[in-house]
């Protein structure tokens, strides 16, 4: 009998051992799911810029090789060292502020106009076979084009104008948000949109509820591609288009290039880039927070 209590102890010592075995495996299982095993936040900031701090480090090392190798006179190529010089110098004036805020301003008005006209034509060609058929190829085609190509119709139709500068950025963007909306549509699963229309959604409720909720990761790449598109051809447009009375980053690149001031220019350019470099990080912090609420984010 005391055989049999010791051997029924062991046995439930046992399966108790499994259970919270069990139990320690299903916690580890949780927190990996929840994301609560996530390192601490000086080690997580640390490990996704060090890799952005090299890169700099390399190009900046690269750029002084290249500029003291004699490729290049010093007027033409200058090193790292004056144009951060010359960069530093133009921060703390109001005129370069000026520029970025008149650039900045009518690329956001720009953007945003884009925006609703390219989601607008994006919902109605991904609705209609017809205007489909009729104008799809036709806003591929659009956005292929060059934007600089359009300036010398832009310049006949506005003349030297905000409204020359608008036309081109609308024409550079609006395709490329309709494609990204019309891309997203087109790969919603059909099965989602079945289960949607046996719960009674239909035409606009079923667009509304259903499929451009689950088109949106393309619908915020379109914009993403959208406001390149939009940029690139804002600061073509400022080359082109200079309006005295509104002096911008595109007008200011083009004065230095014609007063031989590399240094100035090439300070512009590091300007330009920091601000696409920065709304590029917004983007990408929508695209994050998308992936993180539908479950597809991977750690690491």
């Amino acid at each position: 009998m005391a055989l049999d209590t010791a051997d029924r102890d062991v046995e439930d010592n046992g399966e108790t051992d499994r259970e919270s075995s069990r139990e320690n495996q299903m916690r580890g299982l949780d927190s990996l799911d929840l994301g609560t095993s996530a390192p601490p936040l000086a080690h997580a900031v640390w490990r996704s810029t060090w890799p952005k701090l090299a890169a700099l480090a390399i190009a900046l090392g690269l750029w002084q090789l290249v500029a003291i190798s004699g490729w290049r006179e010093s007027y033409i190529l200058p090193g790292p060292v004056p144009v951060f010089a010359e960069l530093g110098h133009r921060l703390v004036s109001a005129e370069l502020w000026q520029a970025v805020g008149v650039t900045l301003t009518r690329g956001v008005v720009g953007f945003a106009i884009a925006s609703v006209l390219g989601l607008a034509l994006g919902i109605l060609v991904s609705r209609s076979r017809i205007l489909r058929a009729a104008i799809g190829s036709l806003i591929t085609g659009l956005q292929t084009m060059p934007s600089i190509a359009w300036f010398p119709l832009a310049i006949l139709l506005f003349q030297l104008s905000e409204q020359a500068i608008l036309f081109v950025i609308l024409i550079g963007a609006v395709p490329s948000i309709a494609n990204g909306v019309i891309g997203g549509v087109d790969y919603v699963p059909a099965l989602l949109v079945r289960a949607g229309r046996n719960v009674g959604a239909s035409g606009l409720s079923l667009y509304r509820h259903v499929i451009l909720p689950a088109a949106l990761p393309s619908i915020v790449t379109g914009l993403k591609q959208g406001w390149a598109f939009a940029w690139r051809s804002l600061l073509a447009g400022e080359l082109m288009v200079a309006i005295a009375y509104r002096p911008s980053l595109g007008q200011f690149l083009n004065l230095s290039r014609d007063l031989g001031d590399t240094s100035y220019m090439i300070s512009l350019m590091i300007v330009i880039l920091v601000i696409g470099i920065v709304v590029d990080a917004v983007f990408g912090r929508v695209e994050r927070g998308i992936r993180r609420r539908r479950g597809v984010v991977v750690s690491g």
